[in-house]
């Protein structure tokens, strides 16, 4: 007998998952007899939220649907940081879960992992079903990657009755590949026109662009327009003339949209977090640009000229064949704002060239890698102004939602989304101890993650800008580990390194085998 468990992974298999991130317990033992033999990868982490801030960086590292299996309660409410860092950021990951049996809910029988309504704290999140009936599985998943699929992606829940688990389900036939929204004809047609009479275009490109990397080169080449990359689209562009690889909260990138007269915004929420980090307003008028988002509650939240709900690569494939060459100063526009943007760092803080220039040193020693980032000080400059050489290769939760504790999970998800890819982590010594567990996962799946941790012995930047509010530091000094033991008791290499560039670069070219740790002592 097929049992709803089994069959649930025989569908998750058909839709062309193949690895899956969980914690097994006793209300999800049905789910795990499907996964023997079921030819789904199963990784073992150490805390629920890991589980499904690994199934975020595969997400986005592979560009399928993270999928996570937590237990009923507790197991469920851990995993809701990283359900909301995948919402944050538009990350496709399907947390599947148990519930109690159907005919305790909302009872308060106290049961085993019993909550007063599971779906009902998931519900403001996002989307959630519950499984009371195996005839209803296969339409169940259909929504889960529909969902994930065609509309804004972000976290999708579906948990399974306790007492549904066992029970009799015939087989799943494969799904159908969801069809990605295409764009209207006129509206491509309206935005064409307005794109081929602007003399001073400029790009705006969020996450919603990831993977369009080819197309989005070819549609900036044909209009010459600068392309400003959010942190979520950093990777594309790289060296290219006309990228601009920096925040649209610097004065630089603003001046160079204040000067444009078309913007074209695609795959961008427009949010604070990328375009006015430090809360000053100010920003520019951008009520006449065109903008394209699948999602078309994103659109209603800002003035346009030119709304497209559709794709970004649909639409970006419809819009090109209409476009004129354009022969203008794009690449001196783009040139200048770089050069300015990059000079701002300095007057943000004096402290952040030089943590600009450790990132680059990971760039210039393994070319090509993958940088997974938590909230410390290199990434917050970083975010600011870095390019890097690798589409979909630099991401992190210094935007966003903002969750500490991201970057290890993430980097794992990530080096098993890309097999054989050079993978870093970086990330603080305050935020390594929000998960620091999950780095003995990274041992038992023989993963080429390098560990970066920069050592300050303190939540620094909180602790600045404490110091910028006047106000007292408070609760910003943990005790960091000690980390040359820490690794020994992770069976990791390790090395420590001085707050130089060169010497960075020197213990990463050191020959690597498996995962390792170098850590990085901050002094200044």
């Amino acid at each position: 007998m097929r049992t709803v468990g089994q069959a649930l992974v025989e569908g998750l298999k058909a839709r062309g998952v193949e690895v899956v991130f969980g914690i097994p317990g006793v209300h999800t033992i049905e789910l795990y007899r499907g996964l023997a033999g079921g030819g789904i990868r199963h990784v073992t982490p150490r805390h629920e939220q890991g589980a499904a801030f690994m199934a975020d960086g595969y997400a986005r590292a592979s560009g399928k649907p993270g999928v996570a299996f937590v237990i009923t309660g507790p197991g469920l409410l851990n995993a809701l940081t990283a359900m909301g860092q995948a919402k944050a950021d538009s990350v496709p990951i399907l947390v599947i879960s148990g519930v109690n049996r159907r005919a305790s809910l909302g009872k308060g029988l106290g049961l085993l992992h019993e909550l007063p309504d599971q779906a009902a704290m998931i519900r403001p999140l996002c989307q959630t079903e519950r499984l009371e009936d195996p005839a209803d599985l296969e339409a169940v998943l259909d929504r889960a990657f529909a969902r994930m699929a065609t509309g804004r992606p972000g976290p999708v829940h579906i948990e399974v009755a306790t007492d549904v688990m066992p029970l009799a389900c015939p087989a799943i036939p494969r799904a159908s590949q969801p069809i990605r929204p295409a764009p209207d004809a006129g509206q491509i047609r309206q935005a064409a026109h307005l794109l081929n009479t602007a003399q001073r275009p400029v790009i705006l490109a969020g996450g919603g662009a990831r993977g369009c990397d080819a197309a989005l080169t070819a549609l900036a080449e044909r209009l010459d327009a600068p392309v400003i990359l959010t942190v979520n689209a950093r990777g594309m562009l790289h060296a290219h003339p006309l990228g601009v690889p920096a925040s649209p909260s610097l004065d630089a990138p603003r001046a160079l949209i204040a000067q444009a007269d078309q913007i074209l915004a695609l795959g961008t929420e427009l949010g604070p977090t990328d375009y006015d980090m430090y809360v000053r307003g100010g920003f520019p008028d951008l009520a006449g640009m065109i903008r394209i988002d699948v999602c078309p509650d994103q659109l209603a939240r800002h003035p346009a000229a030119l709304t497209i709900a559709a794709d970004t690569g649909v639409s970006l494939a419809a819009l090109f064949p209409q476009l004129s060459q354009k022969q203008a100063d794009g690449a001196a526009r783009a040139a200048r704002a770089r050069r300015d943007a990059r000079a701002e760092l300095a007057h943000l803080h004096p402290s952040m060239p030089a943590q600009l220039a450790m990132v680059e040193a990971i760039r210039t020693a393994m070319p090509g890698a993958q940088i997974i980032g938590d909230s410390t000080q290199p990434v917050y400059a970083a975010n600011l102004f870095y390019d890097h050489d690798r589409p979909g290769g630099w991401f992190n939760a210094a935007t966003g939602f903002g969750a500490l504790g991201f970057g290890p999970g993430a980097a794992i998800g990530a080096a098993i989304a890309n097999p054989g890819t050079a993978t870093v982590c970086l990330i603080g010594d305050g935020g390594l101890q929000f998960d620091p567990a999950e780095l003995r996962v990274a041992v038992d799946e023989s993963l080429p993650i390098t560990f970066v941790v920069w050592n300050n012995a303190s939540y620094r930047e909180i602790a600045e800008a404490m110091r910028d509010a006047q106000t007292d530091i408070i609760g910003c000094t943990p005790s960091p580990l000690k980390l040359d033991h820490f690794a020994a008791a992770c069976d990791l290499p390790f090395q420590s390194v001085a707050e130089h560039p060169a010497d960075l670069q020197a213990a990463l070219t050191t020959p690597q085998i498996g995962p390792r740790l170098i850590e990085i002592r901050v002094t200044s």
